[in-house]
């Protein structure tokens, strides 16, 4: 086998940026320039979880090694499932290949404290086909594995070289929501589901818990080339307590100003919160419980003044987005993010916040036609 580590990189699709270390590249999906900004540690670690990136190549290889750091925290007391990754040659989903390999760091929900427990790089290996012909392969990483790719390798004398776009370009922010982490596979996310059925090349900036109207990310989405935008929004403002109603309502303007500066024609979509129980009617921020799902804790009441609840967050979406569609703006759309997942779902939401494998997919189902169909509004 014979590295192939730089043609590899030129192959990385939905990734923002490739950042060397001292193990490798970190696949970032949160741009530098935010990162700087926030200097935070869990932004850091949440940008390199890459949903949604995947190496798409042509190439005539039987099968390829793909060596990957993999780190994930996880609350003491708890065993992850293993690490998965997805393989699609000539558009054919293949069985998930899994790995055990992964640094974890634990901490006691009690004090906080971290105890890492440190492993060596994983080598995945894929099986491509019993005989050396040219086909399109392309490999999902871990929709929720902070991930730094080390190595590549495919057979002595195979070719490689990066494939053409899977289609036009979907650029997608949201939160956690959008990251899927519960999803089972890489390409169960429910913007992956989406995308390998309408035949577009997703770029997924959907971050788990990063979804704020931060002014970086929407310049980064005005650079970004796109056919087609959506925003899943509001679910972290609220589960974070991170705007009022007085800041929320200009930033998300000032969000979808600097996107239009780049793409003034291209076609948006906005979706509203999803259902989450614990914050349809009570304000932010989200604590865990002692039951596994999440809750509001009670706060006085001289404080709710403007303090945001998804249903209000829902009305002010569909009011100011109603009002630029007035203005001019008949490319900008709204999505009630209750008709992809609302009230009657709740058994697929296991901790009141995050749907599971088959509460994705059938957010995927739901989506595909009102975004993608014949009269979908992102085509």
């Amino acid at each position: 086998m014979r590295s192939i580590l730089p043609l590899a990189l030129d192959c990385v699709v939905g990734a923002l940026e490739k950042t060397p270390g001292p193990a490798g590249f970190a696949l970032h999906r949160a741009p530098a320039a935010g990162r700087a900004q926030l200097a935070d540690t869990a932004y850091e670690i949440v940008s390199t979880m890459p949903s949604g990136v995947r190496l798409e190549m042509l190439t005539d290889a039987t099968g390829i090694e793909v060596d990957a750091q993999l780190t994930q925290v996880v609350m003491a007391g708890t065993e992850p499932p293993d690490v998965v990754f997805d393989l699609v040659v000539d558009g054919e989903l293949r069985p998930p290949v899994t790995t055990s390999h992964r640094t974890l760091i634990r901490v006691d929900p009690d004090t906080m404290a971290q105890d890492e427990h440190p492993s060596p790089p994983a080598t995945v290996r894929f099986p491509v086909g019993a005989v050396p012909r040219e086909r399109r392969v392309e490999i999902w990483l871990s929709n929720s594995r902070a991930t730094t790719l080390v190595d590549v390798r495919v057979p002595s004398g195979a070719s490689v070289r990066p494939a053409p776009a899977s289609g036009p370009v979907w650029v997608h922010h949201g939160s956690s929501i959008s990251q899927c982490s519960e999803a089972d596979r890489p390409t169960g996310t429910w913007p992956a589901l989406v995308a390998r059925r309408a035949g577009r090349s997703l770029v997924n900036l959907g971050l788990g818990g990063e979804c704020h109207l931060d002014p970086f990310m929407a310049r980064t989405i005005r650079d970004l080339p796109a056919d087609a935008i959506s925003l899943e929004l509001g679910i972290n403002v609220v589960a974070g307590d991170t705007l009022r109603e007085r800041t929320f309502v200009p930033a998300f303007h000032g969000f979808l100003d600097t996107v239009r500066d780049g793409h003034p024609d291209t076609p948006v979509l906005v979706i509203s919160p999803i259902v989450c129980p614990a914050v349809e009617n009570r304000p932010g921020p989200t604590l865990p419980g002692a039951d596994g799902t999440v809750r509001a804790p009670d706060r006085p009441a001289e404080l709710a003044a403007g303090a945001l609840t998804l249903t209000r967050v829902r009305e002010l979406l569909a009011e100011h987005v109603a009002r630029r569609r007035k203005a001019g703006d008949h490319r900008l759309h709204l999505l009630d993010g209750t008709t992809l997942f609302g009230t009657g779902d709740l058994a697929d939401l296991p901790d009141g916040l995050h749907p599971n494998a088959a509460g994705y997919a059938r957010m995927a189902e739901r989506l595909l036609p009102r975004a993608f169909g014949p009269h979908g509004v992102l085509r």
